[in-house]
Order: C-alpha cells, then sequence, then structure tokens
C-alpha cells in the first residue's frame, strides 16, 4: 500500500510543481485581460458488467493563453499551453482484474486430454518445450477468454499484469507500460502531461493576405467527422482510455507540429468566378513517430483486444509457451504443443527512429463558396497502426535449422509509409435547414494480414469515405419548445486489393471485410433551460452485425459544476472465426495437416479459429460485446 501511495504523492507533486512553475512564468497577470487560465477536476467511474469496476480516473486539467500583440513584424502573437494529469484508480482499486494481482494459472484445451495446463502440451522433439520457471503458470489469462470459449482454436497464455511487476511479453519501445505509466498515464517520457503548448503569430502582407502560423504541441485537425477518421489522421489516437467512444479531442494525441496558414480570404479565380474565402495550409509533423495507443494487455480497454495478442505472441517467442489445438489440428482440434523460444511468436516492435524522412508532411486547400464549403487534402504518414511481417528467422523445432520458413507465424511489428489523398465537402441546405457533410480519402501503403502470402500480409491502396447530415427536428410531444438535434453518419472501406480464397477447412487471405460500413446516429435534446442534456449515440458495423448503444444525460447543475451518467451496451456478434494458419505448412513436411491433399510448403489449408484473425472480422464494437458499463462522470470548472 506504500507504493501505492508514494505513486500518488508523485502525480500529486509533479502537476503541482509543473503548474505553479507555469503561474510563476506569467506574474501578476492572471486577471489581465491579456491572459487566461482556466481548468476543471473530473472524476470518471465506470462500472462493467462481470467486472466490476474498470475506470476510477481523476483529471486535473489547465489551459492558459498569454495574447501578447504585435512582436517585430508579427502580429496577434499569443502562447497557449494545456496542462493535463490523470490517475486510474482502477489499478489500486481493482487490482486483480487490471492490476499487480491479475491473472492467475489458465488452462488450455488439448483433443486428446480435455484440457492440459500451461507447460502441459506434447513437446514432439526435444527442441519443443520451454522453461515453465521462466514462463511460470501464473499472472495469466487465456487469449480472447472474456469473449469466446476456445472452441478447437488457437489459444495461449497472456501475462497481464503491470511490466514491472510481470515483464514477460512487454515489447521494448511499445507496449511496455510499468504500473505508475497506467496510473499516471500522462506521465512518461514523452512527457504526455504537457498536453498542448504552442505559439500562434500571424505576417500580414500588404495584398491583404495573411500567414498565420502556429508552432508547437499540438493537433491538427482535418475533416468534418466524428467517430472514425477518415482525413483526421495527423495526430494518433489514445484507445486505452475508453476504446472509440471518448471525444477526439480528449483521445488525440498532441505532437510537435509547425502548421501554416496562408489566409486569401475572397479571391477571385477568374473573371465572374471568386471563392467567399480560401486558405492554403501546410502541415510539417516534426515529432518522432508515435504510434495508437491501442492499450496493453492488462489495462479495461484494449481495442480490437490486439493489445494482448502482441502480449501474448511476444512471450511465445521470448520464452516459449504452450499453444492449445496446434499438433495435428483439423476442424475436430488437435494437441496442445509446447513451443519453444525463437520459434514462432512476435520478435519485436520496429519502432521509426527520428529522422527527416520519418516526419510527416501534409497539404491542404481549403475554401468556401456560396453554401459550399470545401477542403483538398494530401498526407504522406507513417501507419499509426502496426502491421506483422512475416518472413524473420526462426528455429525449425523439428530438426534445429535457423532459417526463413515460408507462412511461419513469427513476426515483426512495423509502421509502414502511407500517402493519403482526399478532400472534403460541406453543405447548408436553408430550404431543409439541414448542413450535409461528405468526406474522403485514398490511401496507398496500408498492410493488411493476409494467410495466402508467405510473409503473411499484403499491401493495399484502400478507399474511404463518410457521408453525413445534421438536421434539428421538433418532437412536440417530447418537447414543445425546443428541437432535437439528429446527426447520422455513414462510413465507407473498401480494400481495393483485397485477396480471400476457399481451401479445404475454410477460407483464408485477408481477413477484413473487402467492403464494410459502419452507420452512426447522435440524437440529443435540450430541456430545463439548456441544463438537462439527454442523449443517445449508437454505432451499428454491418458486416460485424454488431451494435453499441450509448445513451446518457448531461446535467450542468450550475456554470462549473455537471455531471454526466450513461450507459455503453453492445449488441449483436462477437468473436468470429477466420484462418489462423496452424495449417500453413511452415516445416513441410513435418507439418502437412491431416485430411489435405497435397499439402505444399507455406500453403493454408484454411484451418481457423476465433484467435487471432477473427478479430478483424468483429472489429472494435464486436471485439467488446462483453464490455456493458455504466458509468458516472462529474466534472468541475475553475
Amino acid at each position: 500500500m506504500q507504493t501505492k501511495i508514494k505513486g500518488l504523492s508523485l502525480w500529486c507533486a509533479v502537476f503541482s510543481s509543473t503548474t505553479a512553475l507555469t503561474l510563476a512564468a506569467l506574474p501578476g497577470t492572471v486577471a489581465a485581460e491579456d491572459t487566461r487560465i482556466n481548468g476543471f477536476y473530473e472524476n470518471a467511474t465506470y462500472a462493467r458488467d462481470g467486472v466490476g469496476l474498470s475506470k476510477f480516473r481523476n483529471t486535473i486539467q489547465l489551459e492558459g493563453e498569454k495574447r501578447i500583440g504585435n512582436v517585430g513584424i508579427f502580429s496577434n502573437v499569443s502562447v497557449n499551453g494545456t496542462l493535463r494529469g490523470t490517475y486510474d484508480g482502477v489499478y489500486d482499486l481493482n487490482d486483480d482484474e487490471y492490476g499487480s494481482e491479475a491473472g492467475g494459472p489458465i488452462q488450455l484445451q488439448d483433443i486428446a486430454q480435455g484440457s492440459v495446463p500451461h507447460g502441459g502440451g506434447i513437446a514432439p522433439t526435444p527442441l519443443f518445450g520451454f522453461d515453465i520457471n521462466e514462463n511460470p503458470n501464473d499472472g495469466m489469462v487465456v487469449l480472447g477468454e472474456h469473449l469466446h470459449d476456445q472452441d478447437n482454436g488457437v489459444a495461449f497464455g497472456v501475462p497481464v499484469r503491470p511490466c514491472d511487476v510481470d515483464s514477460r511479453g512487454c515489447i521494448d519501445d511499445y507496449l511496455d507500460k510499468d504500473e505508475d505509466e497506467l496510473r499516471f498515464q500522462e506521465f512518461n517520457d514523452r512527457l504526455d502531461f504537457i498536453r498542448e503548448l504552442y505559439v500562434d503569430f500571424d505576417l500580414n502582407f500588404d495584398s491583404g493576405n495573411v500567414l498565420s502560423t502556429r508552432l508547437g504541441k499540438q493537433q491538427v485537425i482535418w475533416g468534418r467527422t466524428d467517430l472514425f477518421r477518415v482525413l483526421d489522421v495527423i495526430n494518433p489516437v489514445d484507445y486505452s482510455r475508453n476504446n472509440i467512444y471518448d471525444e477526439l479531442e480528449d483521445i488525440r494525441i498532441p505532437m510537435w507540429i509547425l502548421k501554416t496558414d496562408y489566409r486569401m480570404g475572397p479571391t477571385e479565380v477568374f473573371e465572374g468566378f471568386a471563392f467567399d474565402d480560401l486558405n492554403f495550409q501546410v502541415v510539417w509533423n516534426f515529432d518522432e513517430f508515435r504510434p495508437h495507443d491501442i492499450g496493453q494487455c492488462g489495462q479495461p480497454n484494449v481495442i480490437l483486444d490486439a493489445g494482448c495478442f502482441f502480449r501474448g505472441m511476444n512471450n511465445l517467442w521470448e520464452n516459449g509457451s504452450t499453444v492449445a489445438n496446434f499438433a495435428g489440428a483439423t476442424p475436430d482440434g488437435g494437441l496442445a504443443t509446447d513451443f519453444g523460444p525463437g520459434q514462432i511468436g512476435i520478435r519485436r516492435a520496429n519502432m521509426p527512429s527520428w529522422k527527416l524522412s520519418n516526419t510527416q508532411l501534409g497539404l491542404k486547400l481549403e475554401g468556401v463558396y456560396g453554401d459550399f464549403g470545401f477542403s483538398l487534402n494530401a498526407l504522406t504518414y507513417r501507419s499509426q497502426l502496426p502491421s506483422l511481417r512475416g518472413g524473420i528467422p526462426a528455429q525449425n523445432p523439428f530438426d534445429g535449422t535457423t532459417d526463413v520458413y515460408p507462412s511461419l507465424i513469427a513476426f515483426d511489428i512495423h509502421f509502414p509509409r502511407v500517402n493519403l489523398v482526399g478532400g472534403s465537402l460541406d453543405y447548408y441546405s436553408q430550404g431543409i435547414d439541414t448542413v450535409f457533410r461528405f468526406e474522403t480519402a485514398y490511401t496507398s501503403g496500408e498492410e493488411f494480414a493476409n494467410t495466402l502470402r508467405e510473409r503473411l500480409y499484403s499491401e493495399s491502396d484502400v478507399a474511404r469515405y463518410v457521408i453525413g447530415a445534421d438536421k434539428n427536428v421538433f418532437i412536440p410531444f417530447l418537447n414543445e419548445n425546443q428541437s432535437f438535434l439528429f446527426s447520422g453518419q455513414i462510413f465507407g472501406q473498401h480494400i481495393l486489393d483485397h485477396e480471400r480464397e476457399q481451401r479445404t477447412y475454410g477460407e483464408a487471405g485477408i481477413p477484413d471485410w473487402e467492403h464494410n460500413w459502419i452507420g452512426t446516429l447522435l440524437i440529443q435534446g435540450f430541456y430545463m433551460n439548456n441544463r438537462l442534456i439527454p442523449k443517445l449515440i449508437t454505432a451499428h458495423d454491418f458486416r460485424a452485425q454488431a451494435t453499441t448503444l450509448a445513451p446518457s444525460v448531461d446535467w450542468i447543475v450550475t456554470d462549473r459544476f455537471k455531471v454526466t451518467a450513461g450507459a455503453n451496451v453492445k449488441v449483436g456478434d462477437g468473436a468470429r472465426k477466420f484462418d489462423d494458419c496452424r495449417s500453413c505448412n511452415p516445416w513441410d513436411p513435418f507439418t502437412q495437416t491431416p485430411g489435405v491433399v497435397n499439402h505444399q510448403p507455406g500453403e493454408s489449408a484454411g484451418l481457423g479459429g476465433f484467435e487471432p484473425l477473427g478479430r478483424f472480422k468483429s472489429g472494435p464494437i464486436g471485439m467488446a460485446q462483453e464490455e456493458d458499463e455504466v458509468q458516472l462522470t462529474v466534472r468541475y470548472s475553475f
């Protein structure tokens, strides 16, 4: 308990010291007209069905602006900063689910014995097997156990305790948070407690045009949509806070960026045709690369459960482990198998180092013409989602040789370079009092898992778009005095180089849907002079057949104090099955699959299960089917 109190004291001390230094830098100006400082304290308490407390996050945030005015040739100079610190007590208050006491011993399915403990699988040769003292049967869960049973598929143990308590499966520089980094998320080596810190300044030209520049740690928002991003991809996102459901403003990860806009105002392009407004923007993200925070296994929110798959696979590579239903597998199951280190799994994450070629550059032309607003966008950047690339040297446990074997489930994590072009359009129709929004993006360079390829991934161009509309609607029997806001969106994604084939035991190829759509709807009302705001947010994944319903009520008790009560409920299908590459025959002839005629080396027979690739068919909503929550948030602003 002393460690927990010490950690909390550290959070308070660091944040208080930073706040004091910030205020000290502005002596006597807090009340001045050219200085603004405000902030809030917030407590978010969530309880998850079957788990108990899943969040007890306490947040203090301070926002400040210092308007300086004219400095030399520059005008409208200002300095802006936001500091945020959080302490999530769930790792202390519910530590047998998410903290230092999480997990335990596990059992893995075996067709011969029903189940065996971790470490109790077969070892066909002396090179199979692992040291149970280095990888003990404790502090683990079975991959995906909260969502599905093993059902004759791949399963293995995943360590879930913080990385300073249990280092197994913690991938260096990627998913390796210790307990304090989980509790006090902003206090890390990237100085995330400095939420934003930038300077704004303008340079005015005789023509009336203005060059407006923002330099520093910031969020750059492209596009006009919510929840799912199409153009809004400059900043990575922290999905570990609340999956996809928090406001993007709160979960974008600010980066050190130079953003400059050349504002031309009303501009005549040619005689008789003029824009009401026209701007050209350049964005240079010169910060060290940073991926999305997908959540580390052992946190309450691990989007797609991918962080658990990564941690279990890294543990397999580093220490060896037991894999359920592996040897001799058919649709009826297989024998649990003890693999040794360096045979299968994830070896490492190749994080792009800082160099000029790893920075990101974006261009945007934005304008207004009558009732239309538009943008044309182009961006070159590193994928913020990880890609697993096979084709790494690994040991053949049947003969002891180390080589690159076709379709072996042994990977490095990469973050490929992606190029994006796209645009957006919005239109206000006065006749029906409705705003229509359209956004589209075309990317090249994205990578997808693909069990038809020897390295188990392939590259594809992707087209995405969203169509949305916002309208105020009177519903007299619910509120005679004020309208309700209806906001709907349809997101589409199309993988243009999609590959999938039917094989002996099932489909093999890319698990992601070739064509998929997700629809969202927001309904929001206003009562008590806008102090009571009920709303319902829904999202439906059409191919995964999974839906989330998030009703909530905001009660603005005073101008400073707000209470939000809500829930997040999922309905529909959960986990789905897909080729898991047990039948990929990497170590021919030792790994030929029973019942497959003329099984070639590296050729998948399509034998599948829930893990690991079914998650891409289920999507983030389907993979969270067992994460229903009730939520209470209180905020005091100052």
